[in-house]
C-alpha cells in the first residue's frame, strides 16, 4: 500500500503528463485509477471556480469507473488509456448526462447511451470525469450559455478559451485531464487550443464517426463540414486518441475500414513547407507575423525547405478567396434550422446586388440557398480538394496561423455578427469584425483537410500562441508528426502560471 506522502508526489507529478504517460503509471503501479481520480476532482473543485471548465459530473459514476479499472489492472489488463481520466464537449453523448449544446431548450436530455467516440474512449479504459462548457449551439468562439455559464481562460480569465471547444481546451490547460474530445467546423478544435497552448487536431472529415452528437438526439445524418476530433497537451496523445477513434460507423464497419497512410517523414529537415501569413485582400496582423515568424525561423534552423506563396508556379495554390465564399456558403446551408438573421443582417442581405459573389454575400444567402444552388458549391468542393491533392504533390504541409490574434477578452454583446474585435497590424490598432476572424479556421474545412494546432510559445502579453499545419486528404498522421518533431525540438504545451502546483495537503480520497 502506498504512502500518504508517496502518492501525493506522485499524482503532483502527473498533474501535465500525457494521457501516455499516466496510463503507463497505472499499468506499472506507481498510482491508482482511484488516486488519479481524486487528484483530478481536488483540482477541479478547487480552480473551477473561476475557469467553469467542467460543467457537468457525476463524481460517484467516475469513481465507480476508476475501481473496476483498478481491478482490470490488477489482472493484468493492459488497454491504451486504462485508468486514465478524461472530459468530454458537452454535445457528446455521455450515458446518464444531460446533452444540451448549451441550449435551455435542451436542458433536460438525458443521453441513454454514449456517443460513438465516447464508447470507444470508454472500451480504450477511459474513465469519464465530465463534460466540458461550450457556447450556445455551439456557434461562438467563445464558450458560454444560459444553463452553463462562462468558460474562462486558465491563462486570463478577463479572456475566452474560445469555442466551441472552450471548456475541452481550459481543462486540458489547467491539468485537469489528458485528453479530450472536441467537434470542429469552423476551428471549434483549433481555435481553442491556440488560446490556450495545447494540441488539437481536426481529422480528415468523415474519419470519426459523429453519432450520438449534438441536439436533438437521435439524428442520424452528420451536418455538412462537421468532423469529430482529439485535443490533448502533447501531439503523441492525438496520434493515440485518433486511432482509437477510427471506424467507429456501424455500417461502413461491415465492408470499409480507415487505414492511414504513414507520415510522409519522420525527420524535420525532410518536410516540403509552404507558409502562408496573409490572407488574400487582408493585411497581415501583427499576430499572425509573430506566429509565423517564429515558426519559419525553427523550421529553418532545423534545415527544413520552407517556400512562400510568391515563389510558387502561378495555379498551384488554389485560391484561397474563392474557397472561403465557397466554404461560407456550404458552411451557412449545413444547419437543417438555421437562426434567423439578425435585423442588420436581413437588411444587408436584402441590400444585396445579383452579381455579388462575395463571402458575405455568400454567407447571408446560405440559409435560404436552393438546393441546385448546393449542388453547384457542391461540386466546386470536391474540385477544389483535387486541386489540394495536385498541390500536395510538391509539398507535404502548408503552415498558417490559426487565427489573426490570440484570446481575446469576453465579448457577450448582441448580435453576435455585428461583435468586432481589436487587432494590432503594422499601421494600428482597428476593430475587426467576427466574420472575419475565420479565414485561417475554415481554410481545410470546405476541402475536408487534416489539420494540427501546435504551440509556439506565448507573445508579448504572455498568452499562448500557435500554428496550425493542414496535409493532404487522409493523410492526417503527416500533420500530428510534424507537430511532434517541432515539438522533440522546441518543446510544446507549457502549464499556466498558478495551475502547476497543489496544496501540500491535497491527498487522494477513498
Amino acid at each position: 500500500m502506498m504512502t500518504h506522502t508517496l502518492p501525493h508526489a506522485l499524482l503532483e507529478s502527473l498533474t501535465f503528463a500525457s494521457a501516455r504517460e499516466q496510463a503507463e503509471a497505472l499499468a506499472a503501479g506507481r498510482v491508482t485509477a482511484a488516486e488519479l481520480l481524486e487528484h483530478v476532482l481536488a483540482r477541479i473543485d478547487r480552480f473551477d471556480r473561476d475557469i467553469n471548465a467542467v460543467v457537468v459530473r457525476n463524481d460517484e459514476a467516475a469513481r465507480a469507473a476508476a475501481r473496476e479499472a483498478d481491478a482490470a489492472l490488477a489482472r493484468g489488463e493492459r488497454r491504451p488509456l486504462l485508468g486514465v481520466p478524461i472530459t468530454v464537449k458537452e454535445s457528446f453523448d455521455v450515458a446518464g448526462f444531460v446533452t444540451s449544446s448549451g441550449n435551455p431548450d435542451y436542458a433536460d436530455n438525458v443521453a441513454a447511451h454514449d456517443a460513438l467516440a465516447v464508447a470507444a474512449l470508454r472500451r480504450a479504459g477511459a474513465v469519464i470525469v465530465g463534460k466540458s462548457n461550450v457556447p450556445l449551439a455551439l456557434a461562438d468562439l467563445q464558450s458560454y450559455n444560459a444553463i452553463y455559464g462562462v468558460s474562462s481562460n486558465p491563462w486570463d480569465t478577463t479572456r475566452t478559451p474560445g469555442g466551441s471547444s472552450g471548456g475541452s481546451a481550459a481543462a486540458l490547460a489547467a491539468g485537469y485531464v489528458a485528453l479530450e474530445l472536441g467537434t470542429d467546423i469552423g476551428g471549434s478544435i483549433r481555435i481553442p487550443a491556440h488560446f490556450t497552448g495545447v494540441y488539437g487536431h481536426k481529422p480528415t472529415v468523415g474519419l470519426v464517426a459523429l453519432g450520438g452528437t449534438g441536439v436533438p438526439s437521435g439524428r442520424r445524418a452528420d451536418r455538412d463540414l462537421t468532423v469529430a476530433g482529439p485535443l490533448a497537451r502533447t501531439a503523441a496523445d492525438l496520434e493515440l486518441a485518433l486511432d482509437l477513434l477510427l471506424n467507429l460507423e456501424p455500417l461502413a464497419a461491415k465492408a470499409w475500414k480507415a487505414n492511414l497512410p504513414p507520415a510522409r517523414h519522420t525527420q524535420l529537415k525532410d518536410f516540403r513547407v509552404l507558409v502562408i501569413d496573409q490572407w488574400p485582400g487582408s493585411p497581415r496582423s501583427l499576430h499572425e507575423a509573430l506566429v509565423v515568424e517564429r515558426v519559419v525561423e525553427r523550421l529553418r534552423t532545423q534545415g527544413v525547405q520552407v517556400s512562400r506563396p510568391s515563389e510558387l508556379t502561378p495555379g498551384l495554390l488554389p485560391d484561397l478567396a474563392q474557397s472561403h465564399r465557397l466554404y461560407r456558403s456550404l458552411l451557412g446551408s449545413s444547419l437543417a434550422s438555421p437562426p434567423a438573421l439578425s435585423d442588420a443582417a436581413q437588411k444587408r442581405l436584402e441590400a444585396l446586388s445579383p452579381d455579388d459573389d462575395s463571402a458575405d454575400a455568400a454567407w447571408l444567402r446560405a440559409s435560404t440557398l436552393r438546393h441546385t444552388e448546393w449542388l453547384r458549391d457542391n461540386e466546386a468542393r470536391h474540385v477544389l480538394r483535387h486541386q489540394w491533392e495536385r498541390f500536395f504533390d510538391a509539398f507535404d504541409v502548408v503552415v498558417t496561423p490559426v487565427a489573426p490574434l490570440p484570446a481575446f477578452r469576453h465579448n457577450h454583446s448582441d448580435p453576435k455578427d455585428a461583435r468586432t474585435y481589436p487587432i494590432a497590424f503594422d499601421d494600428g490598432t482597428r476593430e475587426v469584425r467576427f466574420l472575419d476572424l475565420f479565414h485561417w479556421a475554415g481554410l481545410p474545412v470546405l476541402p475536408g483537410l487534416p489539420a494540427t494546432s501546435f504551440p509556439v510559445g506565448l507573445d508579448s502579453d504572455g498568452l499562448p500562441v500557435s500554428v496550425q499545419a493542414v496535409g493532404p486528404y487522409l493523410e492526417d498522421r503527416t500533420t500530428i508528426a510534424f507537430a511532434h518533431l517541432l515539438e522533440q525540438v522546441y518543446g510544446g504545451f507549457v502549464a499556466p502560471p498558478g495551475y502547476d502546483t497543489a496544496p501540500a495537503n491535497e491527498a487522494s480520497q477513498p
